[in-house]
């Protein structure tokens, strides 16, 4: 008897450790439709470069919804039974929170964010950036982030059937079921 795959994944790693590509190995690999939700925005040349590096990388068929803000609204209107939603990237996600939103609603939008994934139907994988394995920052901003981004990862991870950390481009399962590939 073969195990279900996990309905809820969060995979968390730094930056270029290969996040992105299990993520949308495991989504391909669902055989569901795939709705790609991305957080990021190109406020520059090198971003909109790593944007372009992930749209050529995904397959056409993908469709791709934009979110900067209003991440549980739209997790709530794309997920269904029969759809795989793999959310890219978590801590931009953050990032755009803290560039655009008070106090109150960066709160709001982080405790809403684990409710709603917990209720959604379907398959869902999240990718976040791990921040908090190092020096603690120096500026009061950058603490707040950590603050926030780790406080999030800890509420995810506790509501998610498997957690991944990806180093050098290998997964380490810290939670649930081992990977088949």
């Amino acid at each position: 008897m073969t195990e279900a795959p996990p309905r809820l994944t969060l995979i968390l790693g730094g930056v270029r450790s290969g996040k992105s590509r299990l993520a949308e190995h495991l989504a391909l690999g669902s055989g569901l439709p795939v709705t790609y939700l991305a957080t990021a925005r190109a406020g520059d040349g090198e971003m909109a470069r790593r944007i372009e590096a992930h749209r050529r990388r995904r397959p056409a068929q993908w469709r791709l919804v934009e979110e900067p803000l209003d991440l549980a609204e739209r997790i709530s209107v794309e997920a269904a039974a029969q759809r795989c939603v793999l959310v890219e990237c978590l801590t931009l996600w953050v990032t755009n929170l803290l560039m655009e939103a008070d106090g109150p609603r960066i709160e709001h939008a982080l405790e809403r964010l684990p409710e709603v994934i917990a209720a959604a139907p379907g398959r869902l994988i999240l990718v976040g950036n791990e921040t908090n394995m190092g020096v603690i920052p120096l500026g009061e901003l950058s603490r707040r982030y950590c603050d926030l981004v780790g406080r999030l990862h800890q509420d995810l991870a506790a509501r998610c059937d498997q957690v991944l950390f990806m180093v050098a481009g290998l997964p380490l399962v810290v939670k649930g079921p081992a990977l088949s590939r």
